[in-house]
């Protein structure tokens, strides 16, 4: 399954849309939850969605020349860069943005799994769920399963048969893994938490390459 990148965006605007109003409540010691992503907050996490969805390729390009290809130093640039002074102007900065196409790579599918990715980082520690319409998540696990960019998602689940539970999408030959779509979206994007959540003879071999350093 594709979607063309026209028929991508709108399902990048409604998932910032649905994170947006799930944050609107936090305290402040919501904000300063550690997320699902090693050594930042949920807050921190929303900036870092804030800071790309507002970069294009030239200023994404400079921002890595200026931390002298340093792609962990040029995140947390930009990141403090939308970080904002208080919780509240960092949320009322990502809705302002929640309607661009602007995009620092290529897929705009890409830019869907930052967004749901991500939405998962801050949400899961939050216990905050979110119900995906089954043709989002589909779209995304069909792009995961046969590409390596942003991160290492084809390579994760080579050898490996994926079956989604819950929607259409299946790839792969090999041992079994099988669960939700967002289980397996978020286990092929690293996330080892989603993996008790999965089941078949592969969940093993899935867990033993989580444990290697992801992108």
């Amino acid at each position: 399954m594709t979607t063309p990148a026209t028929g991508t965006w709108p399902l990048i605007h409604t998932e910032r849309t649905a994170l947006a109003a799930d944050l609107a409540q936090l305290t402040d010691h919501q904000w300063a939850t550690p997320s699902l992503c090693e050594g930042l907050t949920v807050r921190e996490v929303l900036a870092h969605l804030t800071s790309a969805a507002g970069l294009n390729p030239v200023r994404w390009m400079a921002g890595v020349i200026r931390c002298r290809f340093d792609f962990d130093k040029q995140v947390a640039m930009r990141l403090a860069e939308q970080l904002g002074a208080t919780p509240a102007e960092t949320l009322d900065r990502f809705r302002r943005v929640a309607t661009r196409t602007t995009k620092p790579i290529p897929s705009t599918v890409a830019m869907l799994g930052e967004t749901i990715v991500h939405g998962e980082d801050i949400r899961r520690p939050l216990g905050i769920e979110r119900d995906y319409p089954v043709r989002t998540l589909t779209t995304l696990a069909d792009y995961y399963q046969r590409t390596d960019l942003p991160v290492f998602t084809k390579t994760r689940i080579r050898g490996l048969r994926l079956t989604a539970t819950d929607s259409p999408f299946t790839t792969g030959e090999g041992p079994r893994v099988s669960g939700t779509t967002l289980a397996l979206i978020m286990a092929m994007a690293g996330r080892a938490s989603y993996l008790d959540a999965l089941d078949g003879d592969g969940v093993a071999i899935l867990r033993e390459r989580q444990a290697q350093p992801r992108a």
